[in-house]
């Protein structure tokens, strides 16, 4: 099981706010683990949002020159 981290260890691996990471709880954008009135966070589910959130690039194929 993945070690269980808190807002502000998770905002410190995403390289965001705390208030983004709160907010990304408050709308459930993320899986979170409520231990008593304390929030924790998976690793894996941080992974999973930011795969989930991933735009991959356009790739566009080479055109041939007119002879």
């Amino acid at each position: 099981m993945d070690p269980l981290l808190t807002v502000e260890e998770a905002a410190d691996l995403l390289h965001t706010s705390v208030r983004f990471v709160r907010r990304l709880i408050a709308e459930r954008r993320v899986e979170f683990v409520k231990v008593g009135r304390h929030v924790r966070i998976t690793e894996s589910a941080l992974i999973a949002f930011v795969l989930a959130g991933t735009v991959a690039p356009i790739t566009i194929p080479k055109q041939r020159r007119a002879a």
